[in-house]
């Protein structure tokens, strides 16, 4: 796909894998300082520093996580519209959106080519379905008063993450690891109790986001982010055209009922759900997993937070103690991951120092 527009605009978050490699490539490489400023030789190409890219892949990633973690104020306004609703046009606008920006970038024949071949449209249309199921239950449940809940389910997350790396990779799990997942299942037992039920809604969250991302990175190095986010509303797109049909001639749509800024706030949905996914490619492009590993609580952070300030959300005793229970699992993750990344660049470092 060619990147065209201007630095700083839409092509600044949407680039082919070659583009990605070389951005990447430079960004390792040093810059020349002298006196007071940095200085190239005539006629050589300028180098960002690895500073400036990491702090601009941070700030990407914030903006993501952040308006990720904002998303249940959006779904507060566009009451009366119900989950239903809200994910069909979701669904259908964010279509709009990213034909939009494909014309911009010129990037149909991307799209053509994705389409065409199996090993890309069959892993996308399995993520269209857990990404569709994730959406119309984070949707229903900041929809009916559990958006305390929505946040957990983004908080186990990456417990479930380590649970797939087990069974389906079949990966062995350090100590630290072992003890998170434990605590994990400690935690969803406190609050079933405190729930009076098995918390459901972060289940399906979590295991629905968890099994949507092993299936994107398994097709990841393939397409890029702009892409699969086209591929994924092309499949679900029919299904919420219908719902979108139906639901106007029941009666139940909001979309053109409660006045023309109900209708602009539901249309601007295509908007808010493909700006989030650039910035993360963006990020993810520029910063190691690690810190994306960090910065993903980002989001149900906000979440709650939003569920309990302005939602103004219950939380009993044992609750406090479930997500409690939770956060300790989630430092444990972090230690190890830390841990172990630190780890790693000691042994890059090594084998770079062995080969030279």
């Amino acid at each position: 796909m060619r990147n065209i527009a201007s630095a700083g605009g839409v092509g600044a978050f949407v680039s082919t894998p070659e583009q990605t490699t070389a951005a990447t490539s430079s960004s390792n490489q040093p810059t020349t300082a002298g006196g007071g400023g940095s200085s190239t030789d005539s006629g050589a190409v300028a180098v960002k520093p690895v500073r400036s890219e990491t702090t601009t892949g941070v700030l990407f990633g914030i903006g993501a996580y952040g308006l990720w973690g904002l998303l249940p104020l959006y779904f507060f306004v566009l009451q009366p519209a119900g989950a239903i609703e809200i994910v069909a046009n979701r669904i259908v606008w964010s279509l709009v959106f990213c034909a939009l920006l494909i014309t911009i970038t010129r990037s149909w024949r991307t799209l053509f080519a994705a389409v065409k071949d199996r090993s890309v449209m069959g892993p996308l249309a399995l993520a269209a379905g857990l990404i569709a199921v994730n959406w119309l239950t984070y949707t229903f449940g900041v929809t009916t008063g559990h958006a305390v809940e929505t946040s957990l389910g983004y908080f186990i997350n990456p417990l479930v993450s380590v649970l797939l790396g087990v069974f389906v990779l079949k990966e062995k799990l350090r100590p630290l690891q072992w003890a998170a997942v434990g605590i994990g299942f400690v935690a969803v037992g406190v609050l079933t109790f405190s729930y009076g039920q098995l918390p459901w809604i972060a289940l399906l969250l979590a295991f629905s986001f968890g099994l949507y991302g092993f299936v994107k990175k398994k097709v990841g190095p393939k397409v890029d982010a702009l892409t699969s986010l086209s591929v994924e509303t092309v499949v679900l797109a029919p299904f919420a055209a219908i719902t979108m049909v139906v639901l106007g001639a029941t009666g139940v749509a909001t979309l053109t009922t409660q006045g023309p800024g109900h209708f602009w706030l539901i249309l601007a949905s295509g908007v808010i759900t493909a700006v989030p996914l650039l910035f993360f490619g963006a990020s993810a492009r520029r910063l190691p997993m690690t810190t994306i590993g960090l910065l993903q609580y980002f989001a149900p952070v906000l979440q709650f937070i939003v569920a309990l300030t302005v939602f103004h959300e219950a939380m009993t005793s044992a609750r406090w103690i479930g997500f409690c229970v939770v956060w300790l699992a989630l430092v444990l993750l972090t230690i190890d991951m830390l841990r172990t990344a630190r780890k790693n660049a000691v042994l890059r470092r090594q084998a770079k120092l062995a080969a030279a």
